[in-house]
């Protein structure tokens, strides 16, 4: 394997260095230099040789010359391109006045409509454009609208029709499992019916719930009305017993009540005399003459005429 970067070369045997013709750099000719480049074509185009089309953005290995031409002192340049199919050469070069490119040779440019001179666009003025433009804008916003209506329409037109058609399969799937659940050989109308019969009585216990809800609340209505007469009742004889209440009071007397004192020691009481009256209702209660008791002692502890702590 031959090294990649060599320091020497071969000759061969037989090469004479006097057979190679080499022009010096002051007698070389001198031009335009051509760069090589990698471009896109700026237009569509028709080759003039074999009629091959070439659309626009296809892309080409050119050589890029520079030309003595100017525009506004912008430099003018050439590109050289050869067809896709016959190989033939075709030359463009830029146009910085119209800010476009112009085909020389070799193919022809396709007709383009935005830039034919003879139409109305090119001749209108900037008012006109203007309210073309304008003009424009509008019917696009209104055509946005109208077709965001339409989609809405569509949109609410489909979730209808998806609608009908799930309906349509829960019915078909109730139907049939009615059927599953009916007896095995029994009708369709039979199982209709009894579908029916169920809603009928599904109703009339629902009018039964009604009916009875009716009552309730008529019979709350009453109750709340009797409580209603049993707290104005109450509230009469309440009133009532405030005025009673409010009466006036007798005035309290200040007179000292005596009140009878116990006994110091058990079992000594002391003799009270019987008053004049006292002694008159005793004899005439009793047929036994009674004598005065000044002799007689009373039944007691044998202290003498102690009786009490109050002597």
């Amino acid at each position: 394997m031959s090294e990649r970067k060599v320091l020497t070369k071969y000759y061969p045997p037989d090469f004479d260095p006097s057979k190679i013709g080499r022009t010096p750099k002051h007698l070389r000719p001198t031009g335009p230099k051509t760069i090589p480049v990698r471009l896109m074509a700026p237009f569509s185009m028709k080759c003039t040789s074999c009629g091959e089309y070439i659309y626009k953005g296809r892309k080409f290995n050119a050589r890029k010359e520079t030309t003595d031409e100017k525009y506004l002192n912008i430099t003018i340049y050439r590109f050289y391109i050869r067809c896709t199919r016959c190989s033939s050469e075709i030359t463009f070069k830029t146009d910085p006045k119209n800010m476009d490119y112009t085909c020389e040779r070799g193919a022809k440019r396709n007709f383009e409509s935005w830039r034919n001179p003879e139409s109305t666009e090119l001749k209108e003025t900037d008012e006109e454009r203007l309210d073309r433009l304008e003009r424009e804008e509008a019917e696009e916003a209104e055509n946005a609208e109208r077709n965001a209506m339409e989609e809405l329409e569509e949109k609410m037109e489909e979730s209808k029709r998806e609608m009908q058609v799930a309906d349509a399969l829960d019915e078909i799937m109730q139907r049939n499992a009615r059927i599953e659940r009916g007896e095995k050989g029994s009708k369709e109308e039979d199982i209709l019916v009894q579908v029916r019969d169920l809603a009928r009585e599904q109703r009339e216990a629902q009018e039964r719930e009604d009916a009875e809800a009716a009552r309730l609340a008529f019979e709350s209505t009453k109750v709340a009305q009797a409580r209603l007469e049993q707290a104005t009742e109450a509230q009469a004889q309440n009133s009532k017993q405030i005025d009673e209440d409010a009466t006036p009071q007798p005035p309290p007397s200040f007179e000292k009540v005596k009140k009878a004192k116990k006994p110091l020691v058990p079992g000594l009481v002391r003799k009270t005399q019987p008053t004049a009256a006292a002694a008159a209702a005793a004899a005439a209660a009793s047929p036994v003459p009674t004598t005065t008791t000044a002799s007689t002692k009373p039944i007691g502890l044998n202290l003498g005429d102690y009786d009490s702590d109050d002597d």
